[in-house]
């Protein structure tokens, strides 16, 4: 109950920050996204896109102007790790884990863009936000190890690229930086031991690892609706036929 009343609570201040946007809004887009996903915490400290796995995405952008756009995205993302292959190994554990993130994102373009248009069709963009997620984590007998709700810190990069005046694409690398230090059952784990030369090691992780992360590389499609009903002169805005 707890953990429907806050992403509850979080989408209604989503909606409400995006609203205003609809309504001044140019251009609104919505679409899909697929890709891999991945974590790294104590069984994964610093390897990306190690034991990936898939994660999907759905997602509503609102275009402010030409260079800033706003974002309300749901993704479900499927994580695992296992540190039973010496890469790192505190535990000789394996999990899999399954994430409903909800988040709402700035981005920035660096380009002038707009979905549609014939000069500004493609940008390289950077974007950060704020995010709420629940995780369920289970091991590989679906035996349920660790489960909550919490919070992270989304950002990355990525390209955005206009294929039609009405359909866009972009290819975005993100990362999420959780409040959260148990969804690989392993919490406040701040060392790990390892065998070096027949030694045990034992080693302080660093403090950017002492909560988990997920990330995740994806390919979205996104349909433009919501035009303009009227371009001016000065717009600087030339769509696609």
């Amino acid at each position: 109950m707890k953990r429907s009343r806050i992403v509850a609570i979080f989408f209604l201040l989503a909606v409400s920050f995006v609203m205003p946007k609809k309504v001044n809004a140019q251009i609104m887009e919505v679409g899909a996204t697929g890709g891999m996903s991945y974590y790294v915490g104590d069984m994964n400290p610093g390897k990306q896109f190690y034991q990936n796995d898939l994660a999907f995405a759905a997602l509503i952008r609102f275009y402010d102007n030409l260079r800033w756009a706003f974002r309300f995205q749901y993704t479900n993302i499927n994580l695992q790790g296992s540190d039973k292959t010496g890469f790192y190994s505190p535990v000789k554990e394996s999990f899999v884990s399954k994430v409903n993130d909800f988040s709402l994102i700035a981005e920035f373009n660096f380009f002038d863009y707009w979905t549609g248009s014939n000069v500004d069709f493609i940008t390289p963009y950077i974007f950060a936000g704020f995010s709420v997620f629940d995780y369920k984590t289970t091991n590989l007998e679906n035996i349920t190890l660790s489960n909550g709700t919490s919070f992270s810190i989304p950002f990355g990069v990525g390209v955005k690229y206009s294929l039609t005046k009405r359909i866009g694409m972009t290819l975005e690398w993100k990362m999420n930086k959780s409040f959260d230090d148990n969804i690989d059952n392993i919490k406040d784990n701040f060392y790990t031991e390892y065998i070096v030369n027949g030694d045990l090691e034992r080693e302080k992780l660093p403090l950017a690892y002492r909560c988990d992360w997920y990330g995740m590389l994806g390919f979205s499609v996104v349909y433009r609706f919501n035009l303009p009903k009227k371009v001016t002169c000065n717009s600087g805005i030339k769509t696609r036929r």
